[in-house]
């Protein structure tokens, strides 16, 4: 997810920028349904050439400072650090990287989690896929990193704590794709890994998250059906709802997506917990994208047909006008008619301070957990169809 709605001042300034940022994706998508690279696209540096060893081990594995794919032995995993950017100390952190190469050669996937530090059920669904990855038996490589935002993992918490201009705490799923030589540390991390780790080695990029905390998603994936590519690999997984939409600029998948990487992102639950039920999903449909990427053999699993799949292009959200605790009226996956009441509030007394009903038809894809909130903290987000989608397409997150 790409903002904390269990953070009011935060989710006010984003619902503010929301309609700029979304008018840009929508013009960086219309150019890449089109098959033309974004402006954006070109100011990217050149990637390096080969992998690049520091000369550091860690715990027995090697450090690089870049890598390339096609200079690891196939047919065997291989278990690295690639090291980020500097802390205030001038060392380093260093990010875990495991690549399964195949005996044979074949597409890239790469997939990505922990860009958010408090997202627990992400990191754990790309781990179960590395572990069921046998390289001698695949065609192709596949490459995963589990832990993105190291400094926001150490603490389980959502955004990277900068010190640059006084303590401030940064989303890195704003930040993509970076900048090597930007003006605080998460975005030089991003640049470093964009540049000289994830492009290089990606034909294909998932990067998955989960709701933030505070706040409990479903399990849905986030992707513009509108490339072929992208619509084909969303529709393999065996998950209730899609939410059909580039969202915002600056996150990972669009970063991927505007130098011609298709991508996209898988949201499963909630933070802060291991959801072993809804995880086991998205292996299934992970695994489903690697054999249909030629990687591996054998049948698919369960998909979208096998499920009542319901596809959405906006997102309603119903925000807190009072403070209170809050009672949910639906739960996530229900289906909602406008004008249907959906939460309620209490003060301190008991009393009803503040009704909330739905101003769509839809489904539940988004609830706060946090059973108090202030006024502007997101409560519930419903997903639905929308004629002509506008330019200020928010998501639950």
């Amino acid at each position: 997810m790409s903002e904390d709605p269990g953070n009011g001042v935060d989710r006010r300034d984003f619902m503010i920028s929301a309609i700029a940022s979304a008018a840009l994706a929508t013009k960086a998508s219309a150019a890449n349904a089109q098959g033309t690279m974004p402006s954006s696209a070109s100011t990217l540096p050149a990637m390096p050439q080969g992998t690049a060893y520091t000369g550091d081990v860690i715990d027995g594995k090697k450090v690089v400072s870049a890598l390339d794919v096609n200079d690891l032995e196939p047919g065997q995993k291989h278990l690295l650090y690639f090291q980020g950017v500097e802390m205030p100390t001038g060392q380093h952190w260093y990010v875990s990287v495991t690549v399964a190469k195949g005996a044979k050669p074949g597409k890239r996937a790469v997939l990505v989690s922990g860009v958010h530090g408090d997202e627990m059920s992400s990191v754990h669904t790309v781990q179960t896929v590395m572990n069921q990855l046998e390289p001698a038996t695949m065609s192709g490589t596949v490459m995963a990193v589990t832990d993105v935002s190291r400094p926001a993992m150490e603490s389980m918490q959502r955004r990277w704590p900068n010190a640059g201009r006084g303590m401030d705490l940064i989303d890195m799923n704003r930040e993509w794709p970076g900048n090597e030589n930007g003006a605080t540390a998460p975005s030089r991390h991003a640049g470093l890994l964009f540049n000289r780790l994830f492009r290089p080695n990606a034909d294909v990029a998932i990067d998955f998250h989960t709701g933030t905390t505070g706040f409990e998603v479903t399990a849905f994936n986030i992707a513009g059906m509108d490339v072929p590519e992208v619509k084909a690999m969303v529709e393999l997984y065996p998950v209730g709802q899609i939410f059909d939409n580039h969202v915002y600029p600056g996150v990972l998948h669009n970063a991927f997506m505007d130098v011609g990487i298709p991508s996209f992102t898988p949201e499963i639950g909630a933070a802060r917990v291991l959801d072993l039920t809804m995880s086991s999903l998205f292996v299934e449909g992970t695994m489903n994208v690697l054999k249909h990427l030629g990687i591996l053999a054998g049948p698919m699993g369960r998909t979208g047909k096998d499920v009542n799949v319901f596809v959405g292009n906006s997102a309603f959200p119903i925000l807190a006008t009072a403070g209170g605790v809050v009672e949910h009226l639906v739960k996530l996956n229900d289906k909602v008619v406008a004008g249907q009441k959906v939460a309620i509030q209490r003060n301190s007394f008991g009393e009803v301070v503040a009704e909330y009903t739905s101003g769509v038809a839809g489904e539940i894809t988004g609830q706060r957990s946090d059973a108090m909130s202030e006024p502007g903290n997101p409560l519930v987000f419903i997903l639905f169809n929308k004629a002509t989608p506008g330019s200020a397409e928010v998501y639950p997150e």
